[in-house]
Order: structure tokens, then sequence, then C-alpha cells
């Protein structure tokens, strides 16, 4: 195998989980960052799932390009197959990015896009029931709210601004501070 780039837009941009040579802002165009897929794995579970990102048609999506050395090639591609396709939820593909680092450069980069024919395919959803299965979502990775707090503070130190996103984030921002009082508790 050769070198190749990865498109992270959630969860790969704070914890992508493999070894790269360099992480680039990047920027693809023709599709969008959307909480539209229920999480029935990872965030969530068929009983009460929750959402998390995906790639969905039309607008563009800033991310992070990260650089594939090809002696990584191999066990990475095997990694994020096993990690992004639990489901089958996602149709892996190659699509061209801009690499935001005043270069210019463009690359090639693996991306996971929502199948909107999976049964997992949550479309737009309103605010409410976006909110609703967030805080409800608990799968194998962990809480759901965790994710979506994790993705835009992280986004937020990129400076990638996200309106739905970040007013998600601080509609939640409650769901942390029981956890804390807890800690505190404890600590005394």
């Amino acid at each position: 195998m050769t070198d190749f780039w990865v498109f992270g837009y959630g969860s790969l941009m704070w914890n992508p989980g493999f070894p790269h040579l360099e992480t680039v802002a990047a920027r693809l165009d023709g599709w969008h960052r959307s909480l539209c897929v229920y999480s029935y794995v990872h965030r969530g579970t068929p009983e009460q799932p929750g959402l998390v990102l995906g790639l969905d048609r039309g607008g563009r999506c800033r991310g992070f390009a990260f650089h594939v050395a090809a002696w990584h090639a191999a066990e990475t591609l095997a990694y994020l197959r096993e990690r992004e396709q639990v489901t089958g939820v996602y149709v892996e593909a190659t699509k061209r990015v801009h690499l935001l680092d005043g270069s210019g450069r463009m690359a090639e980069a693996l991306v996971y896009l929502v199948n909107r024919d999976h049964q997992q395919y949550a479309g737009k959803l309103a605010p409410h029931d976006v909110e609703r299965l967030v805080r409800q979502g608990t799968g194998r990775s962990g809480a759901n709210p965790h994710y979506v707090l994790a993705t835009v503070a992280h986004m937020r130190e990129s400076g990638i601004r996200d309106s739905r996103l970040s007013a998600l984030a601080d509609r939640l921002d409650d769901w942390s501070k029981p956890e804390a009082a807890a800690v505190e508790r404890r600590q005394a």
C-alpha cells in the first residue's frame, strides 16, 4: 500500500487512534457535518440510541486530514473499518479535500459518508429531539454527551465554527456538572 490521507470531522479529530505523519486543517466541499446517525454501538444501543456525526450531502465541512505512512496503511485501514463500519451506516469513499496549511495543496482522502438508505440514518431532526437522543445515549465508547462536548471543544480550539453543535454543547453544559460535583464530594 501507499501513503494516504484520512479526513476527520468528528471524534477522529480529537481521537484518531492511528499513527500518522502529519495533521493538517482541511475542508471537504459538497458534504457537511451533521448529527444524523443513530448510534447503536459506540454512543447508544438499539433500545436507547444516541446520535453521532455523519457527513451528509451539501455544503462544506472543515476538519482535519491525517497523512498516514505506507508502512501503517494496512493496519490503519483495518482499524478504521472496524471503528467506522461496525454497523455499515457509513460508505467508505475517497474525496478530494483542500489542505488549509497555506500551501494550496489538495489531497485525495479516505472519508466516511453517511448512507441515507441505512436504518440508522436519522436525517435532520428537531433540536429538542437531537438533545434528547444525545442525553440518553451511552454505548461501548462512552456517554453521548461526552462525544458531543469533546468534539465541540476541539472544534472551538481549532477555530472551526458550527452554530448547531455549539448551541447543543451549550445546552449540554449541565451534563458534566453532577459528575464534577460527585468527584468534589469524594475528594472532600
